[in-house]
């Protein structure tokens, strides 16, 4: 016979069990919130700061990269900007890297005739050959002609991304080049670069930095803004379709034409 003591002693064992229960099943919820939580905030960082490490500035010729985005056909004109010239690009295709053609010891300039005003820029033939060398066929194939900049970053990152003949992210000449100049690569103001999708992927994508920016040395610095860097700041005021800080720019910029000369 179970005596008073003993039911007593059972119902304090019984309410300190479900007690434990209550407070192991509160603690398993508030890690899974804290994990949302978490992860949600992730995310969020992921998306703003994110975008500066691991190919960023990709031309990814498979459209693997989740940072290109189309841009839309129904464009706001920014000041400054006007209608491209007429044309398509010619979305030439090469198996391999072009010869190397050019002087390396020589000073190498390049003008971006776009839509929204003329880029003048200074390329290091000596420090990136390969992509001075790259650069310099492509434009004299026209290559470069009527092809749209696609992508704009406005928030810790600021640069206009161009190159693409389909207008993009997803497109490129057909081959791939090595890196170069990245030891001690820098991106302040100016800057002129390549965008890649991983180690030694260059194609015909760059993009110009036009303020300051914090960015791991993987993308190869090959040229010198000298002129046009108001233009630039012009179409990043402008900012991205969306509102958001990271895709195809308000203006409509069109690299009207691209010219490379030697001296």
């Amino acid at each position: 016979m179970v005596t008073s003591e003993q039911r007593r002693r059972q119902l304090a064992r019984e309410k300190y069990e479900r007690q434990m229960e209550r407070r192991v099943e509160a603690a398993k919820k508030r890690k899974q919130r804290n994990a949302i939580v978490g992860g949600s905030l992730a995310v969020v960082l992921l998306g703003v700061v994110g975008a500066a490490a691991g190919g960023v500035f990709s031309s990814d010729d498979k459209g693997k990269s989740s940072a290109q985005a189309a841009p839309t056909a129904a464009v706001t004109p920014v000041k400054g900007c006007t209608a491209p010239a007429a044309g398509q690009p010619n979305g030439k295709q090469w198996q391999t890297e072009p010869a190397m053609s050019i002087d390396t010891k020589a000073a190498y300039t390049a003008t971006l005739d776009t839509s929204c005003g003329k880029i003048t820029a200074t390329l290091d033939a000596a420090k990136a050959p390969h992509t001075v060398n790259s650069f310099s066929f492509l434009s004299g194939e026209q290559y470069f002609d009527h092809t749209k900049c696609h992508r704009l970053t406005t928030e810790n990152i600021y640069v206009l991304q161009c190159g693409d003949p389909q207008g993009t992210g997803t497109g490129s000449p057909g081959y791939k080049f090595a890196d170069e100049n990245l030891t001690g690569a820098t991106y302040p103001a100016g800057t002129l670069a390549m965008a890649n999708s991983g180690p030694n992927t260059n194609g015909s994508q760059f993009f110009i930095v036009y303020k300051d920016t914090q960015l791991p040395p993987s993308y190869t610095p090959f040229g010198k803004i000298t002129g046009g860097l108001d233009v630039l700041q012009n179409i990043a005021a402008g900012g991205v379709q969306g509102g958001g800080p990271d895709g195809p720019p308000v203006a409509n910029v069109v690299l009207n034409a691209v010219t490379t000369a030697k001296g």
